[in-house]
């Protein structure tokens, strides 16, 4: 068994892409492999219940005017077409992440977590949904599985933000400045939303590496 692990923000559109590539490289692969998600956040100083659109969110972080926006939204409209995501960054809204990464750790508790993880941000990144109000992460949580009262009394406490401060810690441990960060049997990384064909190589090396150690024990 192959086990990756992934650092990825629900804020961030080159996550979303990067998780469908790996996920093509799994299909294709020769092998048995597990996906760990871990919490990230691209904007953690975003207070919770501030909410704006991604145009205005991105002109401020990168003093550009809305030509340039509009050209760096279509590149990844582009992208994630061809990989049968849909962007829809009129509707995207940007807000604090981190109550987001606690329902997907309780999700992954449940084994819900590759399903919670797409949910998310297929919300975030197609329908607009607010992805720091509890009500929409409890409705979003059930869809997978989850019971929307326990996920909103889970909510209601600090649960899980220990388990989401120590993914974030680690991420800056191990390196990570930035997300997508992937992670194979703690031996190989693959930084960014890279094509199909590197995550293909990376598991494959970890398969042969994993192999080799067997032969050596």
């Amino acid at each position: 068994m192959i086990s990756v692990e992934v650092w990825s923000d629900v804020a961030c559109p080159w996550c979303y892409l990067g998780k469908r590539r790996l996920e093509k490289a799994i299909d294709r692969f020769d092998g048995a492999v597990s996906i760990t998600w871990k919490s990230f956040q691209l904007d953690p100083s975003i207070p919770h219940g501030e909410h704006t659109p991604h145009a205005e969110a991105l002109a401020k972080k990168f003093n550009a005017p809305p030509e340039q926006i509009q050209q760096m939204n279509q590149r990844l409209i582009d992208l994630g077409a061809e990989e049968g995501l849909e962007y829809n960054f009129d509707s995207y809204i940007q807000a604090n992440t981190r109550d987001a990464h606690r329902v997907l750790h309780m999700a992954q508790e449940h084994g819900l977590g590759d399903a919670m993880k797409d949910r998310l941000l297929r919300a975030q990144f197609t329908e607009g949904a607010v992805v720091d109000d509890a009500a929409v992460l409890a409705s979003l949580a059930a869809e997978v599985g989850l019971d929307a009262e326990a996920v909103r009394a889970m909510l209601a406490t600090d649960e899980y933000d220990a388990a989401v401060q120590a993914d974030i810690d680690e991420a800056a441990a191990l390196g990570a400045s930035g997300v997508p960060f992937f992670v194979f049997d703690r031996a190989f990384a693959v930084s960014g939303a890279q094509p199909t064909e590197v995550f293909e190589t990376a598991l494959q090396r970890s398969k042969e590496h994993a192999e080799a150690a067997v032969l050596e024990a």
